[in-house]
């Protein structure tokens, strides 16, 4: 019979994050080798790599970094809140991140394609999904230029890893107020930063949706142009970033709290989890 101890159990579990039964059972098989219990455990979660591949990845991470000239945001998924929170994968969404923002990618396919340790991103995370035993991908990367940024990290719940990530992009040397404007972007969720960034058959389907519904409210035909601008005003105040009201004060506009503070928006993103 193998020869191992409840801490080596521990030890293993420690140190892939895999369950208490298949740590138990590699260690079964493997004689008490903890070396050769991980190899085991590899190799069984490799064979499962393609039955994972319908799951859906729900949870995961979100990180971020500056480097010069531009930030890298990426979303890290796993299909559970365990594994997310697991000291292993959050170590691989940062060495997944330094490989991601050294390759200059702007995009997942990107991202998957650069190399750590001569492997692809990609395969590499495949390895460590084969010993955490679950799903895990990097679903979602942004490249945000600037001089300089200002990156919020926000934890939707204080036992699990940031869900929310957002970088901004900014000239100017009010770096308190750049925070607070990524802090806003956490909550208030704009798609663009400028009216100019929404594409023209955007606007055009919503000028066609609120020209439709006063239509239908029997408002006056002279009336209605106005009516429609100003319905898409309120449009461009939700989705348009400089168009916004400031989460802190609505009274503000994003733009005069920006104007105040001799900040330049350069660009921004906004990543949350599973969303």
């Amino acid at each position: 019979m193998a020869s191992f101890t409840a801490a080596d159990v521990k030890t293993l579990r420690d140190r892939l994050g895999a369950g208490m039964l298949d740590s138990k059972n590699a260690l079964v098989e493997a004689d008490g080798d903890i070396d050769k219990a991980i190899e085991i455990l590899r190799v069984k979660g490799l064979k499962g790599v393609a039955k994972r591949e319908g799951r859906t990845t729900t949870a995961g991470l979100v990180a971020a970094k500056e480097g010069a000239g531009s930030a890298t945001l990426i979303e890290l998924a796993s299909e559970t809140d365990f594994v997310a929170k697991n000291e292993r994968f959050i170590a691989l969404a940062d060495q997944v991140l330094d490989a991601v923002a050294a390759a200059g990618a702007a995009s997942a396919d990107e991202a998957n394609a650069a190399t750590i340790d001569g492997k692809t991103v990609g395969d590499f995370i495949n390895d460590e999904a084969a010993l955490l035993g679950e799903k895990i991908e990097l679903r979602r990367v942004a490249k945000v230029p600037g001089e300089k940024f200002a990156i919020y990290l926000h934890k939707t719940s204080k036992d699990l890893p940031p869900q929310v990530g957002v970088v901004v992009g900014y000239t100017g040397e009010d770096a308190e107020t750049a925070r607070s404007i990524a802090q806003h972007i956490a909550f208030a969720d704009p798609r663009y930063l400028t009216r100019d960034e929404v594409p023209a058959d955007v606007v055009e389907r919503e000028r066609e949706i609120v020209t439709e519904t006063a239509k239908n409210e029997g408002k006056p035909e002279a009336a209605l142009p106005k009516i429609i601008e100003g319905r898409l005003t309120g449009f461009f105040k939700e989705i348009v970033l400089l168009d916004q009201a400031y989460a802190k004060d609505n009274k503000l506009t994003v733009t005069k709290v920006v104007q105040d503070a001799g900040l330049s928006i350069q660009g921004f993103a906004r990543i949350k989890v599973g969303v």
